[in-house]
C-alpha cells in the first residue's frame, strides 16, 4: 500500500506545516478533541508562521510596539481527532483590509491527510496603548518577502 498523500495546505505562496499531538487533556468524554483547543491550534500555526516566515517571534513584535488582537474566527470542524493522534497544522497570512491580518488554518491527520477543522482567525494592529491603526512599513516589507518565498 502506498504511503498516503501528505497534508493539503491551504492555498497560499507562504504556508508553514506545524506538527502537533493531541494530549489526552485535549480530549473529551467522547474521546474526540475538546473543540475549544482548535483555537489553541491556531495559535500555535500563527505562532510558528511568524517565527518561520517573518523570523519574529509575537514577544519580539510586541517588544516593537505592535500588537495582533483578535477580533474574529471562523472554525469549521471537520472530523474527529483522538489522544496520541498527530495532526498537520497549515498556515498562511495576508492582509485583510488595511489594518488586519487574516490567518488562515487547515488541521488535517498527518498520516492520512483527513480534514479535522479548518478556519481562520484575523487580527487588528494596535499600539501597546491599544489604539488600531495601519501595520508599520517594516512588517509591510517582511510580509511582501513571505508572499515571494516558495
Amino acid at each position: 500500500m502506498p504511503p498516503p498523500p501528505p497534508p493539503k495546505p491551504v492555498s497560499s505562496k507562504s504556508v508553514d506545516l506545524l506538527n502537533l499531538r493531541v494530549r489526552y487533556i485535549e480530549t473529551d468524554q467522547m474521546g474526540t478533541f475538546y473543540n475549544a483547543r482548535a483555537l489553541e491550534w491556531f495559535e500555535c500555526g500563527r505562532t510558528e508562521w511568524m517565527r518561520q516566515r517573518l523570523g519574529l517571534s509575537y514577544a519580539a513584535l510586541e517588544g516593537r510596539g505592535v500588537y495582533l488582537p483578535l477580533v474574529e474566527a471562523h472554525l469549521e470542524f471537520q472530523g474527529g481527532a483522538r489522544f496520541d493522534d498527530v495532526l498537520a497544522v497549515s498556515t498562511s497570512a495576508h492582509l485583510s483590509g488595511r489594518a488586519r491580518l487574516r490567518f488562515d488554518v487547515q488541521i488535517n491527520h498527518q498520516s492520512t491527510g483527513k480534514p479535522v477543522v479548518g478556519g481562520y482567525t484575523i487580527h487588528a494592529f494596535t499600539n501597546a496603548n491599544r489604539k488600531p491603526g495601519r501595520p508599520p512599513a517594516w512588517f509591510l516589507v517582511m510580509l511582501d518577502k513571505t508572499l515571494e518565498s516558495p
